[in-house]
Order: structure tokens, then C-alpha cells, then sequence
């Protein structure tokens, strides 16, 4: 399989401690909190060992989409023959679930313009963990235009997604939640 060549490499070191993107042709860089970290970190133990063989995670590498997108996800289940090449970009086409967690700087992207562009490539399933709300948006059933499907559960119950890996069971009662986040009481 061919790998595109990313153009975030050029800006690799440009933006210490942020997610560097190119959405809607604009390159931007969000800091990565702690609680960013954390709520990534928590997902990816979760999740891993309930993966079929043959697919892994991988996380913060560049999957471009078109001339204007060229997203990193949070974490992306990928097939691990294609893991093991141990590139710097992947082909969209070969996500099967993508997860992002939203940060002060991304809650637009993350909720508008990611799911159009994940589900316009078929993704069957995107996560959007939420820290400053406290909750996770789950979507399937992608189609040209966005997701079908689509609920929002707060934190603090296990949620449990059906996806072509088989159904995943996260536990989010001990992700953290940002108190201060502007609209929180």
C-alpha cells in the first residue's frame, strides 16, 4: 500500500507540546493539556486488549484527508501490518475506529468538521471524549454527508460500542472532567 507523504513533517518541532493539524487548509495547533493526556492514555489501556488480531492503535500520526485535512487522531485502529511500517502518514481509508478528545482549541473541529470528514471516508465508528463537558459523543453509521447514529453519555457508566473490531467496553467513571471549563457549574 502506498503512504502519503504528510505535510505536518515540516512543522514536526514548530509547536512543542501542541497537536499539530491542517483543517480546512488552515495548520493548527492545539496545546495537550494533562487531562488530555490522561483521558488518552485511559482509552488506549482500555481499548487495546480487547483488539482482534491483526489491528493496534496508533496515535498523533498524520492521516491526510485532502489538500485542506490532514488529521492526527487521538488514537486510530489501524491494521498492524500496516503499524509495523512505522510510517509518519497512513491512508484514511484504513481506520476502523477513530477517537479524539476534545480540548479548548478543538471542540469546532471535533465535533463539525471531524465526523463529516471520518464518515465521508467510511470510518465506521469515531469516539469524541469530552473533558470539558464531562461525557462522550459516540457516532456510527457514517454516510457521505456525516454520522447517522449518534448518542452522548456521560461520564461515569462503562460504554460499551458496537464496531466492526467487536463490541469495546471503556470504563469513563475515572476520566477526568475540567471543572473550569467555561459553561461548567
Amino acid at each position: 500500500m502506498s503512504h502519503p507523504h504528510p505535510r505536518l513533517a515540516r512543522f514536526e518541532d514548530a509547536f512543542p507540546g501542541c497537536l499539530t493539524e491542517i483543517v480546512e487548509g488552515t495548520v493548527t495547533a492545539t496545546p495537550v493539556t494533562p487531562y488530555h493526556r490522561s483521558t488518552t492514555r485511559k482509552v488506549w489501556v482500555a481499548l487495546e486488549p480487547q483488539l482482534t488480531t491483526g489491528w493496534g492503535l496508533v496515535s498523533r500520526v498524520a492521516f491526510p484527508f485532502d489538500d485542506d485535512n490532514e488529521f492526527c487522531p487521538d488514537l486510530a485502529a489501524i491494521p498492524t501490518a500496516e503499524i509495523a511500517g512505522n510510517h509518519l502518514a497512513y491512508p484514511p481509508e484504513l481506520i476502523a475506529l477513530a477517537v479524539e478528545v476534545v480540548a479548548k482549541g478543538s471542540v469546532r473541529r471535533d465535533y463539525d468538521t471531524k465526523p463529516r470528514k471520518y464518515a465521508s471516508r467510511g470510518i465506521a465508528n469515531y469516539l469524541l471524549f469530552d473533558p470539558l463537558q464531562g461525557h462522550v459523543v459516540t457516532m456510527w453509521n457514517p454516510g457521505p454527508d456525516g454520522y447517522r447514529g449518534r448518542d452522548t453519555v456521560p461520564y461515569g457508566p462503562e460504554l460499551v460500542v458496537d464496531t466492526p473490531l467487536g463490541k469495546l467496553t471503556i470504563p469513563t467513571g475515572a476520566l477526568p472532567v475540567d471543572r473550569e471549563a467555561p459553561g461548567r457549574s
